[in-house]
C-alpha cells in the first residue's frame, strides 16, 4: 500500500499525511509542483520528528509518478467527490496508490479520466468535501484493514 499527494498546497495536511505514512509502515509519494517549497526540512516543521520515519519518493510532475507506479504494476486510486464508488464497496489490493488531489482544485480532468479506479467517501450532499489528511486516514484505515496490513505491522 502507498499514498500519493497530487500538487498538495497545505504543508500542514502534507506534513500529517507523511505522520500517517511513517506511523503506519505506508509510502508516500509527493508529486511536484507544491504550493510550498518541498524539502525535508519544511515537513519537518509540520511532520516534527516523523519526517525522519517517512518513505517519502518525491516526483517531479504526474507523468513521472504514472510511470513509477506502472513500472511497479501499482493501480491509482483516487480519492474523489466525482464518483459513486463507495470506498466501503471498493476492493484494496497490496500494492494499490491511494491518491489524493490538491486541497484547492482537486485533480485536472486527464489525472481524474486516467486513474484505474475513482472512490469517494459517502456523506451529506450539501457538503463539499472533507479535509484530504482526514479522508485519506479513512479510506487507508479500510484499505489496511482489507489487506491486513496491520497484522504485517504487528508481526515485525
Amino acid at each position: 500500500m502507498n499514498v500519493a499527494l497530487y500538487q498538495p498546497d497545505q504543508p500542514q495536511n502534507a506534513g500529517t499525511i507523511l505522520r500517517t505514512g511513517a506511523c503506519l509502515d505506508i509510502p508516500v509519494h509527493v508529486i511536484e509542483p507544491c504550493g510550498f517549497p518541498f524539502s525535508i526540512k519544511a515537513f519537518r516543521r509540520s511532520a516534527m520528528d516523523y519526517a525522519d520515519l517517512a518513505t517519502i519518493n518525491h516526483h517531479a510532475d504526474y507523468t513521472a509518478f504514472e510511470n513509477t507506479c506502472r513500472k511497479a504494476k501499482q493501480r491509482i486510486i483516487l480519492l474523489t467527490t466525482k464518483s459513486d464508488c463507495s470506498y466501503l464497496d471498493f476492493k484494496f489490493k497490496d500494492n494499490d496508490v491511494l491518491m489524493v488531489g490538491s486541497e484547492s482544485s482537486g485533480v485536472p480532468e486527464n489525472v481524474h479520466n486516467n486513474a484505474d479506479a475513482r472512490i469517494t467517501i459517502p456523506m451529506r450532499t450539501e457538503a463539499r468535501s472533507l479535509n484530504v489528511a482526514m479522508s485519506l486516514a479513512m479510506v487507508l484505515g479500510e484499505a489496511i484493514r482489507q489487506t491486513e496490513h496491520s497484522n504485517k505491522l504487528l508481526n515485525t
